[in-house]
């Protein structure tokens, strides 16, 4: 059973930066929300759905102007985005990186992405699990937007929604059709992006299954490991570890990327006495460890770097690793650590 998700929300630093590229400072439009004014300069600030609903209409009303939300995420800067999500522009295609960002959501906000696909169409939309009042317009702009920006980015292609649904009265703008490039259906009974289901299997030509070694220090070393060590069972950790970020990487995905079948992958993982399901849940405790080990790394995002579905299914597999929480694990370490570093 998953465990609903804190009222939470961390804004990432590449909104901050788009803010202060269309001419706001975050500091004006904190306080015209009601917040601390230096909460932008954080790295770990955190605010409910309330406070985050209040950013953006603070924002409408700083500067209201038509389609500001579709502005904010032209100006974003991709390179500033938590790794998470930064990953999801080099995902395998569009499908997994939509994916990628949904888990990201599921588990780090209370905001929930579900996807229904039928007759050849996906139909996307959100829950805000604590919201007490409708997602200001702006809010849904931004993500309606961020979603199809980045099958853009990653496809390389001018991809167009099937429709854009609003729940809010239409806009005196035609700058709403002229982005999304598709039918903008207004005072509909939810807010949905609707897909082709054939764009989701578009290919992302920079897909980068190395781009965690970068994002992720605990995986710079990943290649040497891969070609130092000689067990097979090592061998199928390193690639595994750098690719449980796309979920549950399967045997055949893992047997491709060391260049052999599946039958002889399976055969010579038997072979030293192991099952793929051991050495998929050795990796996950391996780059676990090393993941918690940085403060600065959310615990919850570990989880997606992991490929957890869920944060409960996380935590109930690193108690059973370790005998701790993994906020109790990672405070033992730092204290560890702290007195080592007083002796020496």
């Amino acid at each position: 059973m998953s465990v609903m998700p804190a009222d939470k929300c961390k804004v990432p630093q590449a909104f901050w930066r788009a803010v202060e590229r269309i001419g706001l400072p975050p500091s004006a439009v904190l306080r015209q929300a009601g917040l601390p004014a230096t909460l932008h300069l954080g790295e770990n600030g955190m605010v409910t759905t309330s406070q985050y609903f209040a950013i953006f209409r603070a924002l409408e009303e700083l500067m209201p102007e038509p389609a500001l939300g579709l502005r904010l995420v032209r100006e974003a800067d991709t390179a500033v985005h938590p790794p998470s999500t930064l990953a999801a522009f080099h995902a395998r295609d569009y499908r997994d990186a939509l994916y990628r960002v949904a888990r990201f959501k599921r588990l780090c906000t209370p905001e929930q992405l579900s996807f229904h696909e039928d007759k050849g169409e996906v139909s996307i939309a959100s829950n805000w699990v604590y919201a007490t009042e409708p997602e200001p317009g702006i809010a849904t702009d931004v993500a309606f937007a961020f979603l199809i920006e980045l099958g853009r980015r990653g496809t390389g292609q001018a991809l167009t929604p099937v429709r854009v649904e609003f729940m809010r009265s239409g806009p005196k703008s035609d700058l709403y059709q002229l982005f999304f490039g598709c039918p903008v259906k207004y005072g509909a009974p939810q807010n949905r992006l609707v897909l082709k289901s054939a764009d989701l299997d578009r290919p992302f030509p920079g897909h980068n299954p190395e781009l965690l070694e970068i994002l992720t220090p605990a995986l710079a070393a990943a290649m040497g490991e891969l070609q130092a060590r000689s067990s097979i069972g090592d061998q199928v950790k390193v690639v595994l570890k750098r690719s449980l970020a796309s979920g549950r990487p399967e045997l055949s995905q893992i047997a491709q990327d060391l260049n052999m079948s599946e039958r002889t992958l399976q055969r010579r993982i038997t072979d030293e006495g192991k099952t793929f399901r051991e050495l998929l849940s050795e990796a996950r405790q391996e780059l676990g460890r090393q993941l918690l080990s940085n403060p600065s790394t959310d615990i919850d995002e570990v989880a997606c770097l992991l490929g957890y579905q869920d944060r409960s299914s996380f935590y109930r597999a690193f108690r059973d690793w370790e005998g701790l929480t993994p906020l109790q694990w990672r405070e033992l370490n730092e204290r560890d650590a702290s007195q080592f570093n007083s002796l020496h």
